[in-house]
C-alpha cells in the first residue's frame, strides 16, 4: 500500500531544526575550507543493506533548505524495498551544498528506513493471518509523526498518535478510577460517539469483567501467554477488537498472529530499530 507524503508544513521545521543544530553559527567550515568555490558534483545516496526505504521526503527537504538550486531525484520512494547497492536518490549541484546537508539527510533516511525495515520483518511473520502489526507511543520525542509514518511505509498499521486521539485505559487508570467497571463507565459517559475506548487487561478474569461491564470497543491483552491470547479470542468471539502487546519479539510474532488477535503492538518498531545503512557517494 502506498501512503501519501506528509504535509511539508508539518515536517519542514523538523529538518530545519536538525540543520541548525548541525551547521551551527559558522556553517560547514570544512567544506568552506577545502572545496573550491563553484565546484559542482553528482552524488548518489546508496543502500548498503537490504531493507525498506523511508525518510526520502525529509532528505529532499534537507538538501533543498541548504541549497534550493540542487537537483534531487528520488529513485526509490518511501515504502520501496531495496537491496544492497541500489541507488535511492541522486543529488546534483554545488559540492559544498551537498556535503553540508549530507549528515542530516542521512540521519533521517537511515533512522526512518530502519524503522520501516524492522516493521516489514515483523509484518512478514503475520502472513496468512488477519493480524496487523502496529506501533506505540514509544517514539523519539519530536519525531513521532515521521516515525509512525515509517511504520506505515514498512507495512505496519496505524495506532493512536497521541493522548488526545482515543481513550486507552491502562492499569494505572484502572487503579486510580477504582476498578475496571468504574473506569469503563466513566469513559463511556464522557466519550463522544466519535471516540473509541480501549482498555488494558492482564488476565482472562479481567477480560471477563470487561465483557460483563460493556462499554469498551478494543481490549489490549498485555503480557499474556500465547495460550491465554488464544483463549481470549475465543471468549470475545468477534465482539471486540483485540490487541496483543508486551514481549512481542520477532521470533514470537507468528504464533501470536495465529491466535486470531486483530493487532499486535510492538514498541520496538520505534524505540529499538537499528539504522539502515545508507551512504552518500560522490
Amino acid at each position: 500500500m502506498t501512503h501519501p507524503p506528509l504535509p511539508e508544513l508539518l515536517i519542514e521545521p523538523l529538518v530545519r531544526a536538525a540543520l541548525i543544530e548541525d551547521l551551527g553559527p559558522s556553517g560547514d567550515v570544512t567544506s568552506a575550507c577545502v572545496i573550491p568555490a563553484g565546484l559542482r558534483y553528482s552524488a548518489a545516496l546508496n543502500a548498503r543493506q537490504d531493507g525498506v526505504i523511508s525518510g526520502m521526503q525529509l532528505a529532499q527537504i534537507a538538501f533543498r533548505l541548504v541549497d534550493p538550486s540542487l537537483t534531487v531525484t528520488v529513485h526509490r520512494p518511501d515504502g520501496s524495498a531495496v537491496v544492497a547497492g541500489d541507488t535511492v536518490m541522486t543529488i546534483e549541484g554545488a559540492a559544498a551544498s551537498i556535503l553540508s546537508a549530507e549528515r542530516v539527510a542521512l540521519n533521517f533516511a537511515g533512522r526512518l528506513s530502519g524503522i520501516a525495515t524492522l516493521t516489514a520483518a515483523f509484518a512478514a511473520r503475520t502472513a496468512g493471518t488477519s493480524a496487523r502489526v502496529t506501533c506505540t507511543r514509544k517514539t523519539t520525542p519530536g519525531l513521532r509523526l515521521v516515525e509512525k509514518q515509517a511504520v506505515l511505509h514498512g507495512g505496519g498499521a496505524a495506532h493512536r498518535f497521541g493522548l488526545s486521539d482515543a481513550i486507552l485505559i491502562k492499569d494505572n487508570h484502572v487503579a486510580a478510577a477504582g476498578g475496571i467497571a468504574p473506569a469503563l463507565r466513566a469513559a463511556r459517559a464522557n466519550a463522544s460517539h466519535m471516540r473509541r475506548i480501549e482498555i488494558e487487561v492482564d488476565t482472562l478474569a479481567q477480560l471477563d469483567e470487561v465483557l460483563a461491564t460493556g462499554g469498551a470497543d478494543v481490549v489490549l491483552l498485555d503480557n499474556m501467554s500465547t495460550p491465554n491470547l488464544a483463549a481470549a479470542v475465543l471468549r470475545v468471539d468477534g465482539r471486540l477488537v483485540l490487541e496483543a502487546s508486551g514481549t512481542m519479539r520477532l521470533e514470537r510474532i507468528a504464533e501470536v498472529a495465529a491466535t486470531g488477535v486483530d493487532f499486535i503492538s510492538v514498541g520496538a518498531l520505534t524505540h529499538s530499530a537499528p539504522v539502515l545503512d545508507l551512504g552518500l557517494d560522490f
